[in-house]
Parts: C-alpha cells; structure tokens; sequence
C-alpha cells in the first residue's frame, strides 16, 4: 500500500508540474498513468478504466479551486457564463459519469484514444476557432455545458479543451475563456465524481480503499502533490518555450494514444 502511494504521488507530482507548464491536466495525464497502475495494483481489468475516469475527476476538484482562484485574481473569470453553464454542466457531467460506469470498458477506451489523437492535433497545430457569433442565451449555454459534461465524463478531463474552444468561437477573449474553464472544471469534477461514485457503489470486486469508482489512494497522492508542484510548472513555463514544450507533448499524447490503439488490437 505505500508503494502504491509513492507511485501515485510521483503521479501526481508530475501531473502537476504539466498542468502548470502547459496547461493540461486531467484525462490526458492522469488516466493513462492510472491505466499502467492500476492492473500491478490488484484492479481487476474491466474496472481500470472507470476507476482511472473517476479518480482523474475527483482529483480535478482540487487542482480547479487553485487554478481558479489565481486566475479570479487577475480578473480572468467570467461569472456571468459559469453561472449560465453550470446548470448543464452538472446535470452532463454527472449523467455522463453514471452511464459510462455501465459502458463496455472497450468503447471508453476507444472514446478516450480518439479523444487523445483529436487533443494532440489541436496542441500540435495550436487551432483555435475564430471568433464568429455571440454567446447563446441561458438555455443555449446551458445546453453546450451538457455536452462539454457529457464528454468530459467519458474522458476524465476538466473540460477546459472544450470550454475553451467553445468560447473562443463565440467571441469571448482567450484569457476569460481560460480562466472561466479553470472556474467551470469544478463542478465537472464534482458532478463527475459523484456519477462514477454511485454508478460503481457496492460493486463487490472493486480493491480495497476504493469509493464507488474513485481510488482514494491514487487520489489524495495526486491532488496532494500535485497542489504542490502545480506553482513550479508555472515559473518553468515563464522560462522555457511553452509552444515548442506542447508540441513535444502532443507527439507524447499521440504516442500514448498509438500505444493503447495497439494494446486494443
């Protein structure tokens, strides 16, 4: 059992410096160290998956309240649209969560290998969609949230590969975009969470220290350093060429994703 918490804090210590130096987090990280963990830690196959999704989104709640907070500061949280869309993102989120506990662990592994390949192209590329309409009503952005839920549920993520996108597209500056995806990854986290929770409750074969779907060990190792480690990835990225650092890091997703394609196969 210790080991396995040196593990997942080197993890977490990692996810965090990652986070911090380029800006990703959650799925993209988190679940693919969790998958190589995991079976040498006594999780039974058909679980690895959901349990890797649902610890990557409890961990999250975490790591958004301190990306969120710093980002408030700088006045770089748009309040108005976190209001608007965490209706939709909480009801996404948490339904996505409790369906994917139910899914084949084949087509969430499918899922999250082509929503790798999709990430490191954009990463590669550096694409954001141009600016082209307005943001929707209540009902419109609450209705984007649901979907941004929906598929962040099925990947581990925070969502901010989709926020961000979404609003860009409808005129919103990168910098609010940023920061109110920071603000929007807690309650995908915590609705997240909460569906993997209950769609994995009283499952008899589950490892020891487990709630629901959510790995307590793996969690408190990788939100624990990584809140440590997280500010460190920020003074690396004022000093070393983060564009040409994600670029090498979307070769690195796509290996990844190649690697568990072939894994499949």
């Amino acid at each position: 059992m210790l080991i396995s918490l040196l593990i997942f804090l080197c993890c977490g210590a990692i996810v965090g410096v990652l986070a911090g130096l380029l800006g990703v987090g959650g799925g993209t990280v988190i679940v693919p160290m969790l998958l190589a963990v995991f079976p040498y830690d006594g999780v039974p196959a058909q679980y690895c998956q959901q349990l890797a999704l649902g610890t990557s989104l409890a961990s999250i709640m975490f790591t958004s309240v301190a990306s969120a907070r710093a980002h408030h500061k700088r006045g770089a949280v748009n309040w108005d649209i976190f209001m608007r869309i965490t209706p939709g993102i909480l009801v996404g989120t948490f339904a996505g969560g409790l369906i994917a506990t139910h899914l084949p662990t084949m087509f969430l592994k499918i899922f999250f290998i082509c929503f790798l390949i999709a990430i490191s192209c954009q990463m590669f590329a550096n694409y954001r969609p141009p600016a082209s309409r307005h943001m929707p009503g209540a009902l419109g952005t609450a209705s984007a949230g649901g979907v941004i839920g929906m598929v962040s549920s099925f990947v581990g993520i925070g969502g901010g590969s989709l926020s961000v996108p979404f609003m860009s597209f409808c005129g919103i500056d990168i910098h609010k975009a940023v920061g109110t995806s920071a603000a929007i990854g807690f309650p995908i986290a915590v609705a997240g969470a909460l569906g993997y929770i209950v769609g994995g409750w009283g499952r008899p074969d589950l490892p020891p220290m487990t709630l629901g779907f959510v790995h307590l060990w793996a969690l408190l190792g990788i939100a624990g350093a990584s809140w440590i480690t997280a500010p460190l990835g920020v003074r690396l990225s004022h000093a070393l060429p983060t564009k040409k650092l994600k670029r090498v890091f979307a070769v690195f997703l796509l290996f990844v994703a190649l690697k568990m394609a072939w894994d499949l196969i």
